[in-house]
C-alpha cells in the first residue's frame, strides 16, 4: 500500500511517541516539534518506546490517514542517524528506507549504490 504513494519524503520522529495519540495529537507533534506542515504530502513516522508499534500519518488531499502496525514478535529497527542525532526531534529518510524498516530488513546489511539525487535548496 505505501509503495504506491508518491510522498516527497519521510520524516521519522526520534522520540518515543504515545501510541494513544490520534490525528490531532500527531499533527501537533508534526507542527510543533518537527516544524513541518502535515499538508506537505510527506509521510510522518512515530514509534513507541519498545519499538514494536509504528504509526505512519499522511495527508491524501482531502484528509488524513493513519497506518498503524504492531509486531507480535520483534522490534522495528531505527536508522543509525536516529541514534546519532541527540536532541533532534526528527530526521528525514527515503521511502525505500521506510519499506525496509516495515519489512524487518536489517538496515546495516543494506548497501546503497550511487544514484543522482536532486539537492534541496534551503528556503
Amino acid at each position: 500500500m505505501l509503495m504506491s504513494l508518491a510522498a516527497p519524503s519521510v520524516f521519522a520522529y526520534t522520540k518515543p511517541a504515545d501510541m494513544r495519540k490520534s490525528f490531532s495529537g500527531l499533527v501537533g507533534i508534526i507542527e510543533q516539534e518537527l516544524k513541518q506542515t502535515v499538508e506537505s504530502g510527506h509521510l510522518f513516522l512515530f514509534f513507541n518506546r519498545r519499538r514494536n508499534c509504528v504509526k505512519v500519518l499522511y495527508f491524501v488531499g482531502d484528509g488524513l490517514v493513519i497506518f498503524y502496525k504492531r509486531l507480535e514478535l520483534g522490534t522495528f529497527e531505527m536508522p543509525q542517524a536516529l541514534h546519532a542525532a541527540a536532541g533532534i526531534a526528527g530526521i528525514e529518510m527515503r521511502l525505500s528506507e521506510l519499506t525496509l524498516i516495515l519489512e524487518g530488513i536489517e538496515l546495516s546489511s543494506v548497501r546503497r549504490r550511487k544514484r543522482w539525487r536532486r539537492e534541496v535548496q534551503p528556503a
